[in-house]
């Protein structure tokens, strides 16, 4: 499995080029995503059922995936650059907003791509949750 040197070196790309403590990806699930998705991120938040599309099981993105977390592909989501339609009309673009200052991670080709450092704990987060 791949992900897990790069959750390694992300980890170590917040420490060692951040001033300020990383973000806690948990923290930041709950202010922004928990209403819909969820406390336990199954889908069930509060504001779910009046949605027109429910939101996903964020728990088993990795099954959907051949066992694989697809970290940049989930980014990519919540930034809102990437998203199809399921979501287009009902997820908001955090993209928008304030996502903190960058970080440089390595993706699957080995090239230095910037990320927001609250987009990568949120997307660290993610991963950390992922149903066996």
């Amino acid at each position: 499995m791949r992900a897990a040197p790069f959750a390694v070196l992300a980890a170590l790309a917040l420490a060692a080029c951040v001033d300020e403590a990383p973000p806690d990806g948990h923290s930041l699930f709950a202010e922004n995503c928990a209403s819909c998705h969820g406390a336990d991120a199954k889908g069930g938040g509060e504001l779910a059922a009046g949605l027109p599309v429910a939101p996903p099981d964020l728990t088993t993105i990795s099954a959907r995936h051949r066992g694989v977390f697809p970290r940049d592909y989930v980014m990519s989501t919540i930034d809102g650059y990437s998203r199809g339609l399921h979501g287009a009309q009902v997820m908001p673009e955090f993209g928008d907003g304030n996502l903190g200052p960058t970080v440089i991670i390595e993706d699957g080709e080995g090239n230095g791509i910037p990320v927001p450092v609250n987009l990568l704990a949120l997307a660290q987060y993610i991963e950390s949750i992922q149903a066996p």
